[in-house]
Formats: structure tokens, C-alpha cells, sequence
């Protein structure tokens, strides 16, 4: 199917030359009446209701906003000033957030300090890693550290390794409602790495496994021992999780693994895990350091290698595409550390971020309990949502920092040919689907939208082990994004200029 032909068969439905159908069909909660057209051609719009109903959603509750980006001008809604959860829309509030608190030039940075002097290749003093909440800190990127500090000729510390991981407070998980195993439920630290994961593989051999916990990254593939493995003989659950001496300890039922394989799990102890890889690193350029000692203050030294992340757009940008909460909870915190205190904790955090939404766009309904919109207990509406990108503007700084959604058919098919240009941010949960930014129509004209399902009485009956993958969530998003799709069509075309 081309997208041509979709397009003729979408606005067929949109208009008819029958006088039988003269404004019979009105979207029903528009703000304002559709204006007639010049010439015969008679707009007979479905209502939006009726594309609702066909979605199968069950007993969710949808609500929208779409208005002209560029004049503000509210053009349709439906239970507007009504809360949902924003899903990982909240991502691009946290992107706005941190452009106005940090500055389109900040770049994160982690560096090595070293105190006490440095005489004939030796470190009399300690030497510090020091995180700054850089939420994109790889192996690669410790790897290098410990590579520069080679070849300025250290070979040995004579005092201990210290690790500062103050610039961000310690969050243990960033929603208690998901299940201990996935990994976009890590945790967030001052010193974070590889997304705070952890790499799990497994593979059969002679009756038995063989398993890696690793670090790794393009260049360095370190083994780690803040992460253990053991596989059990049970059927369920899956997995479970316990920590002992600051060592994320896990158990895998025998019977899920098959031959081989590999995935992602959080990492509970950023800061530990973290100094392990470093040593290790350190240790294959010939420098052998001691156990880590964390500390909660910073002593003063000498900077002998740093790590600079590249510029908040791209980190921002590579958040919004790939949707990683971890980046929108560092960045987050850091944002509401540059603008004060560094936070308590998260939800302190997202309390500072919804206020500044309140007083810098008057977004009164803006609930939000973190930054990346994981937790349920986010809470926005539909028209605070348009209203933000009305005043963030079409031609502003986050609409450049969006992903470009394509249209799909029924079958979830891309459609060739599209005439409708959409940067969007989407938002997923369980039964829990958001879709929110500016569309561009084949006349040019722009339109912000916030498009809001949540079914949260279904989403609250499964269980919290079920949470990953529950029965019957999957197609009930897939029938979501499929509305959202069709309402976006109908407005590009109802709403031309």
C-alpha cells in the first residue's frame, strides 16, 4: 500500500460533495467551529470519538491537543485538562529543562586527580576518579583514562584510589514498580557506566554454563566481580536479585536459558561497579591500584586526565531517539543541581522541574515524580502539553532534538511517499501510550500535538513480576500508536490552510 493511496482513502473519509452530510460530522469537541470551505467541496470530518472507539482501547481513558504551533491557536482537544501519565514524553519536558539550566554548551566530565605530587612516574598521594554524572561514561571512555594517565608516564600510586561521585545523589532504582531484572530500571549515581548495565551471557557446555559478567563497550570487554551469576534449578521466577557487600547478586532459573544467549541487567552499585572496571583497565596498562575508598567530600589535586562528553544536544538528541532513562534522570538531577542544591533525591528533583514548568510555561497540571517518565504516577495534560511546545516554539531549540515518526498501514508497514513531517516524541508503558510533538502538513502548516491512552486500571492489576512482557499490553499499544497515527492524518488534512 503507497501512501498515496492511503492518503486518497483517509481524506475520502474527510470529504464528500452530498448535501446529505453537511457538517453532520464535526469533530464534536473542536474549540471552534469548522469554517466552510470555499467552493462546493463540503467538509464532512468524522468525529474523532469514532476513531476512539475503533481502536479497541477498553476502558482507557484518551486525551488530546492540537493547536496551530506557530499562532497558538487551540484547534481541537478532547478532556484536555485531564492527567495522564506522559509515558517517556516526559523525556522532552526533561530536554527542555536542561537546555535552560545548563546551557546548549555544557558537556559532562570525569576526571582522574591526583594529590600529593607526582615524582618519577609515582603518585605520592591518592589518586581520585571523580564522576560528574555523566550518564553517557562508557568502558571506552575509563579506557582512555587509564591510557593517558600511562602516557604521562605514572606507573604507580603510592595512596589509595578514591571515587567521588558527588555531583549527583545516589538513586537506588528509579521506579519501585518494576521488575529487579530490567535494565531501564537501573540505578543513577554521580559515577555512572555503560548506562548502568551490566552484561549477562550464557552458553551450554557439557551439561553446564559457562557465564561472563562483563563491562563492555566497542574496544575493552572487561570482566567485572560487583556482578555474580548463578544459574538454579527452579521454573520461576526467572530471576531474582540480592545484594551482599555491595555485590549485585543474581540467580537464573535453569530453565529459561536454553543454549546460549545474552542480556542486559541494572547495575545496583554504579560507584563500585565503576572503580572495578577502572582498576582492571588500569591494571592491563601496567598500573595496580588498590580497593576503592568512596568518599564524600573532594580533596584537592592535580587534574592529570579527564573525559568530556560531547554537547548537550547530542546527548539530549541520542535520549529522545532511543528513549534511555538514564540519561533523562542524570540529566534531570543535574539540571535541578545547576539551578541550586544538588537534589535529595528523584522525586525532589522532578518537583523542581514541575514547578519550573508551572512558572516558566504555566503548566499548572504538571505532576512528574521523575525525569524520564517510567513511574505511573507522572501526571500532565493534554493542553499543558501543546501550550509547552507552543512556547518552545516550531522553529525552537527541541523540535531539531526530536525523532521523526513515520507512518505505517494497518499492517505496520512504513508508508512510502509521505507528505506529513512529524518530530515526536513517543511514550510507552504498559497499556500506557503518549505521543506528543509538531506535525507539518503536505501545505506547510504546523501543528503542536499531545496525544495521551491510558487504560491504568488494567495496567495496575498486573503483576509486578508480569511487567515486562503482560498478556494482551503489547497489541493494545500496537492499536494506540495506530490511533494516534490516524488522528494526526486527520488533523494534517481537516486543518489545512
Amino acid at each position: 500500500m503507497t501512501h498515496d493511496f492511503s492518503r486518497r482513502a483517509f481524506l475520502a473519509g474527510l470529504l464528500a460533495t452530498t448535501s446529505t452530510q453537511v457538517w453532520g460530522d464535526a469533530p464534536a469537541t473542536s474549540l471552534r467551529p469548522l469554517p466552510r470551505p470555499d467552493g462546493a467541496r463540503i467538509i464532512a470530518a468524522p468525529a474523532a470519538q469514532r476513531l476512539i472507539d475503533a481502536a479497541n482501547l477498553g476502558s482507557a481513558r484518551v486525551g488530546y491537543a492540537v493547536a496551530d504551533a506557530r499562532t497558538g491557536e487551540m484547534l481541537e482537544v478532547m478532556n484536555p485538562l485531564l492527567q495522564l501519565p506522559p509515558a517517556s514524553v516526559t523525556k522532552a519536558l526533561t530536554a527542555l529543562y536542561a537546555l535552560d539550566s545548563l546551557g546548549e554548551s555544557y558537556q559532562f566530565s570525569t576526571q582522574l586527580i591526583a594529590t600529593g605530587g607526582i615524582e618519577n612516574g609515582r603518585v605520592n598521594g591518592d589518586l581520585i576518579l571523580v564522576g560528574g554524572g555523566d550518564p553517557t561514561l562508557s568502558t571506552d571512555a575509563l579506557g582512555d583514562l587509564a591510557r593517558t594517565m600511562r602516557d604521562a608516564g605514572i606507573r604507580e600510586v603510592r595512596g589509595a584510589l578514591k571515587v567521588h561521585s558527588g555531583a549527583l545523589p545516589y538513586v537506588h532504582h528509579i521506579d519501585n514498580a518494576q521488575p529487579d531484572h530490567v535494565s531501564y530500571n537501573p540505578s543513577v549515581s554521580g559515577l555512572n557506566l555503560n548506562f548502568n548495565r551490566v552484561h549477562f551471557e550464557w552458553r551450554r557446555a557439557s551439561g553446564s554454563y559457562q557465564i561472563t559478567m562483563d563491562a563492555r563497550a566497542e574496544r575493552y570487554r572487561p570482566e567485572v566481580s560487583t556482578a555474580e551469576m548463578r544459574v538454579v534449578n527452579r521454573s520461576a521466577p526467572v530471576y531474582t536479585y540480592d545484594s551482599n557487600r555491595d555485590i549485585d547478586q543474581w540467580t537464573v532459573a535453569r530453565g529459561a536459558l536454553g543454549n546460549a544467549g545474552s542480556r542486559w541487567l541494572p547495575v545496583r552499585n554504579p560507584e563500585h561497579y565503576a572503580s572495578d572496571v577502572f582498576r582492571t583497565l588500569a591494571r592491563s596498562f601496567g598500573i595496580v591500584l588498590d580497593p576503592p575508598v568512596f568518599v564524600s567530600r573532594l580533596p584537592q589535586g592535580q587534574v592529570i586526565a579527564s573525559h568530556t562528553s560531547v554537547g548537550l544536544p547530542r546527548v539530549l538528541r541520542d535520549m529522545l531517539k532511543y528513549s534511555v532513562n538514564l540519561t533523562a534522570e542524570a540529566v534531570g538531577l543535574k539540571s535541578s543541581a545547576q539551578r541550586g542544591r544538588v537534589p535529595r533525591n528523584l522525586q525532589g528533583s522532578a518537583q523542581n522541574m514541575s514547578q519550573w514548568l508551572r512558572n516558566h510555561y504555566g503548566a499548572r497540571r504538571a505532576r512528574l515524580v521523575d525525569h524520564s517518565g517510567l513511574g505511573e504516577r507522572n501526571q500532565i495534560t493534554a493542553r499543558d502539553m501543546v501550550h509547552i511546545l507552543n512556547q518552545a516554539g516550531a522553529d525552537g531549540p527541541l523540535r531539531p532534538l526530536l525523532k521523526t515518526i513515520k507512518l505505517r498501514d494497518a499492517q505496520g508497514r512504513e508508508l512510502r511517499d509521505q507528505d506529513i513531517d512529524i518530530k515526536a516524541k513517543t511514550g510507552t508503558l504498559n497499556f500506557v501510550s503518549a505521543l506528543s510533538g509538531y506535525a507539518r502538513g503536505p501545505d506547510g502548516r504546523d501543528l503542536s500535538f499531545a496525544i495521551f491512552c491510558a487504560d491504568t486500571d488494567r495496567r495496575a492489576a498486573i503483576a509486578r513480576s508480569d511487567r515486562e512482557r503482560p498478556q494482551g499490553a503489547r497489541s493494545w499499544n500496537r492499536r494506540a500508536k495506530r490511533l494516534q497515527q490516524q488522528l494526526i492524518e486527520r488533523w494534517t488534512a481537516l486543518y489545512e490552510q
